[in-house]
């Protein structure tokens, strides 16, 4: 049984609703992500809220981030 965990992420350079699209839907294809919010904060950093499973890691999220074209500055676990 998969245990849910909440990370929030600080991405930068997100400045619109494609940027959130985009990066939504990247980490919605990471085995293991439940669910995406976003945050957006133009001209910061954005914060995305992530919910996983257990079998979830960091270098996962980070290149899901980068392959929607945006850098990962943060990751903050369980809040």
């Amino acid at each position: 049984m998969a245990i849910d965990r909440t990370v929030v992420l600080d991405v930068n350079g997100m400045t619109c609703g494609h940027c959130v699209a985009s990066v939504t839907e990247e980490l919605e294809d990471v085995k293991g992500v439940l669910n995406v919010e976003v945050i957006l904060n133009s001209g910061a950093t954005s914060k995305v809220t992530v919910v996983t499973d257990q079998g979830v890691d960091d270098a996962a999220l980070r290149e899901a981030v980068a392959e929607a074209g945006f850098e990962l500055a943060g990751i903050h676990r369980d809040f």
